[in-house]
């Protein structure tokens, strides 16, 4: 084994850092992107039509679901639309019971009439919470929007056009007419002669 002495390297110095780059020099260019095949991008572009088709056969079928989801709301609707009316005139038909029931040889028409009364009026309440009420027309102008003429009568009195009998009455749903009125009406007829020939006055 040799005693020479070993020599000593010496120290390095740091590498000097890279100077910034000046101001309005280009940046330095980036590394190119990998290139793609013309395959890859067609079997990307294939699985994207894939990925949309899905989900707008999955938007239909939610689509057609709430149609008809629609459709039969709408039937159950219409269905029981008239449940709350018909239950009111339940009542209306027991007394219309009661009152065949009691319109025997021995029964008494004042008791029978009583009971139509009774029923009639009980019929009027439950149309009225339905929105239905009765036209008052007679001794009112004829009103041919809420009215049909059935037969003038001639007024010796010379007014025209008012309503002298009710032969139907008329009905109205909420302000709506649900039936016209079927009435008489007066007709205005010039006075006759009088004794010694001349127009009365």
């Amino acid at each position: 084994m040799s005693d020479e002495p070993r020599p000593v390297p010496e120290p390095q110095e740091p590498a000097p850092e890279a100077a910034p780059p000046a101001e309005g020099a280009a940046p330095p260019a980036e590394a190119p992107p990998a290139f793609c095949t013309p395959e890859a991008l067609l079997a990307e572009k294939d699985q994207e039509i894939a990925l949309l088709r899905d989900r707008l056969l999955r938007f239909q079928a939610e689509f057609e679901n709430f149609k008809k989801r629609q459709a039969r709301e709408r039937a159950e609707f219409l269905k029981f639309a008239h449940e709350g009316l018909l239950r009111e005139f339940l009542p209306v038909l027991d007394n219309l019971d009661r009152a065949a029931a009691s319109a025997t040889d021995e029964a008494q028409p004042a008791a029978i009439r009583t009971g139509i009364e009774m029923i009639g009026r009980l019929t009027r309440v439950t149309l009225e919470k339905a929105g239905v009420t009765q036209m008052d027309c007679l001794g009112k102008p004829f009103d041919p929007t809420w009215m049909q003429a059935v037969l003038q009568v001639d007024s010796p009195d010379g007014e025209d056009g008012i309503v002298v009998a009710v032969v139907q009455p008329g009905y109205l749903l909420e302000g709506r007419v649900l039936r016209p009125a079927m009435v008489n009406v007066s007709r205005a007829v010039p006075p006759g002669p009088g004794p010694d020939g001349a127009a009365s006055t």
